[in-house]
């Protein structure tokens, strides 16, 4: 894992668990949209929109983006510290009933704990992301039921054969996996939030099968579409390898994607049948 170089003032808060004096902050009265990251990680913990003024004289909010920060008792048996879920770097304490925002927490955070990258550019409408998890009926299933899925294909890709059919695809000889293609609205379901889905409805450490389908079609593996997929890929399978998961998926660049023939798409709400083997568990 590859930290940032840390100020002194920085290390005293981060590493030594200090406090900033506060009112002297530079994010303290930072108005800009966009997202906060860790410091020393450069993993995203705040949303600019969940941000306010308490008056405290340190940055506030009263939300964190879902599993970056984390909570623990602090030293004094007194307060709630949080700390960066990625790094463990400190970042301040939690505090409750309050009564300053309708969610009734305040995340008080230190400036000197925090990056800030800037929303420089509007949300895109839609975005697409590309998986195999083994059946694509069974990935497809799951994939529907999340907020923000717009639309879903199940279908072939990371093999060398145009155009090819279940048939073809089921001997193992044109390279391709079965695989589901997602549109997804970013302004409700981010891409790491379909990342998770995906490594939690299947088996990542099973090589080259599913349950009971075996061969190379029913491979694990994550087709990116760009740099920042694939920086969220990587750094979720690392977090399952430090949780002692043997990861095998795959993380390669997207290529061509064949739709499936029409009776494979929607194929459980079509039939009325349940995933023979895709279950969801938990594992971030």
């Amino acid at each position: 894992m590859t930290y940032r170089t840390l100020t002194p003032e920085e290390r005293a808060v981060i590493i030594e668990k200090g406090t900033e004096q506060p009112f002297t902050g530079r994010f303290y009265l930072n108005k800009e949209h966009g997202v906060y990251l860790c410091r020393q990680c450069d993993l995203p913990l705040f949303r600019s929109g969940d941000k306010f003024d308490s008056g405290t004289g340190w940055p506030s909010f009263d939300d964190a983006i879902p599993e970056a920060v984390r909570q623990i008792p602090d030293a004094d048996g007194r307060r709630t510290e949080i700390v960066c879920a990625k790094c463990g770097g400190h970042l301040g304490h939690l505090f409750f009933d309050e009564g300053l925002t309708s969610k009734n927490e305040r995340y008080c955070v230190n400036s000197a704990s925090l990056s800030f990258e800037p929303a420089d550019k509007p949300v895109p409408a839609s975005g697409k992301a590309l998986f195999a998890g083994g059946c694509f009926w069974g990935v497809e299933y799951h994939f529907k039921r999340l907020k923000g899925v717009l639309s879903t294909r199940v279908g072939y890709t990371g093999g060398t054969t145009g155009h090819p059919s279940y048939r073809q695809v089921c001997t193992g000889s044109t390279g391709h996996a079965e695989a589901i293609e997602i549109e997804f609205d970013p302004r409700v379901v981010s891409y790491e939030e379909l990342a998770k889905l995906f490594f939690e409805i299947h088996d990542p450490t099973q090589f080259n099968r599913q349950g009971p389908d075996v061969g190379t079609q029913y491979r694990s593996a994550v087709f990116y579409h760009d740099e920042e997929q694939k920086k969220v890929a990587d750094a979720l399978i690392e977090r399952l390898e430090e949780k002692g998961y043997r990861v095998v998926t795959e993380v390669v660049k997207a290529g061509e994607f064949w739709p499936a023939e029409d009776y494979h798409q929607d194929y459980y709400e079509k039939t009325g049948h349940h995933p023979y083997c895709h279950i969801y568990q938990k594992r971030f």
